[in-house]
């Protein structure tokens, strides 16, 4: 899909809204978020983990979401985050804007819906 320069602008103006749905079900680490993404999408989106990782520090900077340090027996330490209130807010922004903006595309480009 590399070739495809509308679907990869529309797949970075998605990040954030895919994120903070995300995190808002559970605290999720960076690797665990890109693989969700990745499955719930049936591999259509895919983020590699500098552009997923850029993302999540520009949403912590901003406070939509909070970021903690988890270490497990075993295992090495991860950053797993969570939607703060702010990023509650900004996440129904965004899905009502993103449900406005797909269902304006489908009326002018003639796509229909399940």
């Amino acid at each position: 899909m590399g070739d495809r320069p509308a679907f990869e602008e529309a797949k970075r103006g998605s990040g954030e809204l895919l994120i903070l749905a995300l995190v808002e079900d559970a605290d999720l680490h960076g690797y665990e978020i890109a693989r969700q993404i990745e499955l719930r999408s049936d591999g259509t989106l895919k983020f590699t983990l500098a552009a997923l990782y850029a993302t999540l520090y520009r949403m912590e900077a901003r406070r939509w979401i909070t970021g903690r340090w988890v270490e497990q027996a075993g295992r090495r330490r991860r950053r797993h985050y969570r939607i703060t209130a702010a990023g509650k807010k900004v996440l129904a922004t965004q899905r009502e804007d993103w449900a406005r903006f797909v269902n304006a595309l489908g009326q002018v480009a003639g796509v229909r819906y399940a």
